[in-house]
């Protein structure tokens, strides 16, 4: 089923106002928010008495077709089409692009790219928060210069409390988000055409021209400019991550006949106003305003702000609960914030480490100008991430022609990889710390799945076969009690250690036995009525499969329960389950490096229980334990 036949916003379905507005709430905040900074940013690189009018309309005309470019064309137009099952994102589009690759090579190389992708995610997950309420707040220094201390103070008493209130779910608030986000855009683009209505000549940046003969005029200065443009299109992915929430006609919708008019309502007035006085330059977008509405405009800028912070959070929660059910990282702590809406949960592991890492920021740059050096690299990267996956998906899922593939994302491929190799000059100036946290994320993947796929290897080498332990059951002489014991297994072809352990120590067998695994899919949610699969070993010796999506958390109790369906009488008041809890140690010869073994045996000891993780009622669970050395 796809994404708008699930929501009930197909192509001929209804649009609701509601829908739309909901849309600028969840989807817009952070892109929405960029013309507090990005025509600023582009300007620093020229002073402000040599500047030209050309210089600002082509600057102007570069935004646009960024604009038209990245977000219209590649995401709006083509890569929404290429959902998982309704669900976007690049983890998603990985996992859709693994699905349909023809080798294990091809596969392995479109996983490290989605690796990749999660890492810059993590990267623009910190820096979103600390440039965009920074960049709000900053606005304090336009109506009262001597105020300009108290920037630092306010915006990391904002920045606590959004992390405070995010235990408590977005629910409650949500329903605010998006009548704020339409105020907002409504009051851009307002700002921006009483500007414009002054020098309407300004419009003539609409032409490609204008940027390509500002490029040609300037050469070095406008490829390093480059890295400031791109500023306007910060927020793009989102369009793509969040079409599971409302599927893709409302984002298109809103997008092309609301959300882009007033952003190119609000940077035109903007290059207006600098035209006519150069010395708005500093802050362009404040001083649009009169000064009389310039505090009501820092206080809804604020929260807007916060909109678009909130929107990057709960992207995080979200990929980090993708990446522990892809195996990609350890388990972690997720509470569900909703008793209606499944999407709304809260980690309290990424929410801390977010939360460190954007004080860190605000406290080592200190100004969102500083800030800015920073922002470009983790956002291209995550675009020729995207764009990769993307015509790889065209080609194999769609049968695209090779040359159709390579004329789109090739030409979108160059655009997106101009604005990386602009970003990458500013390594030095801040680039650098997109860059590390993307690899410590990248570091933190790749030691989890080598560590893991070690542990599995040698549990195999370890293990009994299953075949052979029913094959001899008939000839033992093991005691058969009543009552049902649920064992954990990774692997369903072996027999489960804590089960040789309970052998070995009570030496009894439960009359009925389920051998559980999960497993999980490459698509966000696996469908109620293909859930467990079932398969009789041997007389009350079941296999059982539990297949979930990677957008949803294992329940296992409860898909045992449902065996019913499937004539198994399953007795949930009556089962014991045993896990085998495992204690890795470093082996005698390790085959992890140090640096890698250090930080494997530190998630693996963090890692949360496997009962709290499959939610399995602690008063029911037998834990025994197992040395296991990497």
């Amino acid at each position: 089923m796809s994404s708008d036949a699930h929501h009930g916003t197909g192509a001929n379905a209804p649009l609701r106002l509601a829908t739309l507005i909901g849309v600028l709430g969840v989807v817009y905040g952070d892109i929405g928010t960029s013309p507090l900074y990005a025509l600023q940013t582009c300007l620093t690189y020229f002073s402000h008495t040599t500047f030209v009018r050309d210089d600002v309309l082509g600057m102007i005309s570069l935004i646009t077709w960024a604009l038209i470019i990245t977000v219209t064309v590649k995401y709006v137009t083509f890569i929404m089409r290429a959902d998982n099952n309704g669900e976007g994102g690049t983890l998603s589009l990985m996992a859709l692009a693994s699905r349909v690759s023809r080798s294990e090579r091809t596969r392995s190389a479109l996983g490290l790219i989605g690796i990749v992708g999660a890492g810059l995610f993590f990267g623009d997950g910190v820096i979103t928060p600390a440039i965009s309420i920074l960049s709000a707040v900053e606005g304090i220094e336009v109506v009262s210069p001597e105020t300009s201390h108290l920037v630092l103070p306010i915006s990391l008493a904002v920045i606590m409390v959004l992390f405070l209130v995010q235990r408590h779910g977005t629910g409650k608030v949500g329903n605010a988000f998006g009548p704020i986000m339409a105020l907002w855009f409504l009051v851009l683009g307002l700002l921006g055409l009483n500007q414009i209505v002054h020098d309407p000549r300004v419009l003539v940046a609409l032409s490609p021209t204008y940027g390509a003969m500002f490029i040609i005029r300037h050469n070095a200065i406008a490829f390093a400019a480059l890295g400031a443009v791109v500023l306007a299109v910060t927020g793009a992915e989102a369009l793509y991550a969040d079409m599971s929430h409302f599927g893709k006609r409302p984002i298109r919708v809103s997008w092309l006949f609301f959300v882009l008019p007033c952003l190119l309502l609000n940077y035109y007035g903007q290059g207006a106003l600098v035209i006519a006085n150069p010395a708005m330059a500093n802050n362009p977008f404040y001083n649009l305003a009169p000064p009389a509405l310039q505090v009501p405009l820092i206080i809804l800028a604020t929260m807007a702000t916060v909109i678009a912070s909130q929107a990057v959070i709960s992207g995080a929660f979200s990929v980090s609960r993708m990446c522990v059910q892809l195996g990609l990282l350890p388990r972690m702590e997720v509470r569900h914030t909703s008793a209606l809406e499944r999407g709304q949960i809260y980690v309290p592991q990424i929410n801390a480490i977010l939360a460190f890492g954007v004080v860190l920021l605000v406290l080592t740059f200190g100004s969102s100008a500083s800030l800015a050096s920073a922002y470009g690299i983790a956002v291209t990267g995550t675009f020729l991430c995207d764009n990769t996956l993307a015509a790889f998906v065209y080609r194999r899922e769609f049968g695209w022609p090779r040359w159709m593939v390579i004329a789109l994302f090739g030409a979108i491929g160059i655009v997106d990889f101009a604005f990386f190799a602009a970003n990458s000059m500013k390594i030095f100036e801040g680039g650098w710390v997109p860059l590390a946290i993307g690899l410590s994320i990248i570091l933190v993947i790749t030691t989890w799945r080598r560590g893991r796929g070690l542990i599995m290897a040698r549990w195999v080498q370890d293990s009994l076969p299953l075949a052979s332990f029913i094959g001899r059951l008939p000839q033992s002489r093991i005691v058969r009690v009543p009552g049902t014991a649920v064992f954990m297994t990774g692997n369903l072809d072996f027999v489960p250690n804590a089960l040789l352990h309970n052998l070995k120590h009570n030496k009894v067998l439960h009359e009925q036995v389920f051998f559980v695994t999960v497993r999980n899919l490459d698509v966000p949610y696996a469908a109620p009525d293909e859930r467990a699969e079932v398969e009789e070993a041997t007389p009350g010796i079941y296999k059982v499969t539990l297949y979930y999506g990677f957008m949803e958390s294992p329940n296992v109790p409860q898909a045992l329960e449902s065996l019913s369906a499937q004539g198994i009488d399953f007795k949930p008041m009556q089962a014991s389950y045993f896990l085998g809890r495992e204690t890795v140690v470093p082996a005698s010869v390790p085959k992890l490096r140090f640096i890698r073994r250090w930080l494997f045996l530190f998630m693996a000891r963090n890692a949360i229980p496997a009962t709290e993780f499959f939610r399995i009622p602690s008063d029911r669970v037998v834990e025994l334990g197992v040395r296991i050395a990497v």
